[in-house]
């Protein structure tokens, strides 16, 4: 790998393209991509239920306490009373932290279950447009497939493009816990695709998946894909600033600290997904043993020392990726900072030669899912390097300390 020039030239020209690049954004998509997020009125209508509830005349904890707090308060309730909060109020605990994941999944089946009517009932609506019908009808089919049998959906938030994170595996029993964060243009439609599977975060979180059980098939794990908050739309403005990964990052770190058990985390995150989880990087809880990138536009810092986390930094990018030739550098906001697979950046950088593009990385057989599936068991002596020195499996005995430059 090339190491990075920090010559004055080039970083002239860095920045002339990056400016270049962002009046190419605002004279295509404008001002108005840098959009506020909106809460979801249904789930804030739940919550706002929840806090003004009671149960046998006593009031409801705030849905906002600690995951501990809740987690004792729900552990203090017979299965009964559980089942009747998540009827009362099924959006706020399918997406409360600290209500056991047994309980989320079953709130948010019931919460799919009501939106799904909704949409069937909008289908047929003639005071909408053809395209309003037609959209409910894409969201209602949506719905129908994540009521499947068997699926465990974590959090769902139907508002807008919708947020949506689901489990594959015992998250309860997992000794190991991989958590996939997508990038742009991630929503309730784009959760799941037909065409190019593993572009899409169900498929990615599946391969992973099916990937770490062929690695070490003794190991109970878990994978979460995780697309529970409002990703970017397309590659404009918002895609070029940190706003959407600071708003993500604070939902991130609240379902990490709620995960169950003590199992070691480790964090796959993918194109903007990337910034996303270097903004988080220094507020994760000490369980994330590995923070892995791939096909990042930047991390939001200029070196794997200065994201603040004691996980060891993993990043990999394809020589056919398009996001090589972004400008690395932050300028006034716009700009993800330095380049996670230069050497002056202190990643371990892995080998992804055959990840074919950007969206590349999770189909099977290729060398990019095995690492990551490797390090999301812990096998990181099996993992491939980018280099023929393997400087990237160096110092992995004992546990992760804080990554310096």
């Amino acid at each position: 790998m090339t190491s990075f020039d920090t010559s004055p030239q080039l970083s002239i020209w860095r920045a002339l393209l990056a400016l270049a690049v962002v009046f190419v954004m605002l004279a295509t998509t404008g001002w108005t991509a840098l959009r506020t997020h909106r809460e979801s009125s249904a789930l804030a209508a739940s919550l706002a239920e929840w806090r003004h509830g009671h149960l046998h005349g006593l009031r409801l904890p705030d849905p906002d306490a600690a995951p501990t707090r809740l987690a004792r308060f729900f552990g203090s309730l017979t299965p009964g009373d559980r089942d009747r909060l998540a009827r009362r109020y099924p959006l706020a605990v399918g997406n409360m932290n600290g209500a056991p994941v047994s309980l989320r999944y079953r709130a948010n089946h019931l919460a799919l279950e009501r939106a799904r009517a909704t949409e069937r009932a909008r289908m047929h609506d003639s005071r909408l447009s053809a395209a309003g019908q037609q959209d409910a009808g894409r969201r209602m089919h949506r719905y129908e497939s994540l009521l499947s049998d068997g699926r465990q959906i974590l959090a769902f938030d139907p508002a807008g493009p919708g947020r949506i994170a689901e489990v594959f595996g015992d998250l309860a029993a997992a000794r190991r816990i991989s958590v996939v964060v997508p990038g742009v243009d991630t929503d309730l439609l784009t959760f799941q695709r037909t065409s190019r599977p593993y572009s899409a975060p169900v498929g990615m979180a599946k391969a992973l998946y099916a990937a770490e059980r062929a690695a070490r098939p003794s190991t109970r794990t878990a994978v979460i894909a995780w697309a529970d908050y409002t990703s970017p739309d397309g590659l404009g403005v918002d895609a070029a600033t940190g706003l959407r990964a600071e708003e993500g990052a604070v939902r991130l770190n609240a379902l990490l600290r709620a995960l169950p058990g003590r199992s070691p985390v480790s964090m796959f995150c993918h194109s903007y997904g990337s910034v996303l989880c270097g903004v988080a990087a220094r507020d994760m809880p000490r369980r994330v043993a590995d923070l892995a990138v791939a096909a990042s536009p930047g991390m939001r810092a200029g070196s794997a020392a200065g994201l603040g986390t004691t996980a060891r930094v993993w990043a990999m990018r394809d020589a056919s990726d398009w996001v090589r030739d972004v400008p690395y550098l932050e300028l006034g906001g716009l700009g993800h900072g330095a380049d996670p697979v230069s050497s002056a950046f202190g990643a371990r950088v892995l080998s992804a030669r055959d990840a074919e593009g950007h969206s590349g990385y999770f189909e099977p057989g290729t060398d990019s899912l095995r690492n990551l599936a490797d390090i999301g068991v812990g096998a990181y002596g099996e993992v491939t390097c980018a280099q023929q020195d393997d400087a990237c499996r160096s110092g992995l005995s004992g546990t992760p300390t804080a990554q310096r430059a």
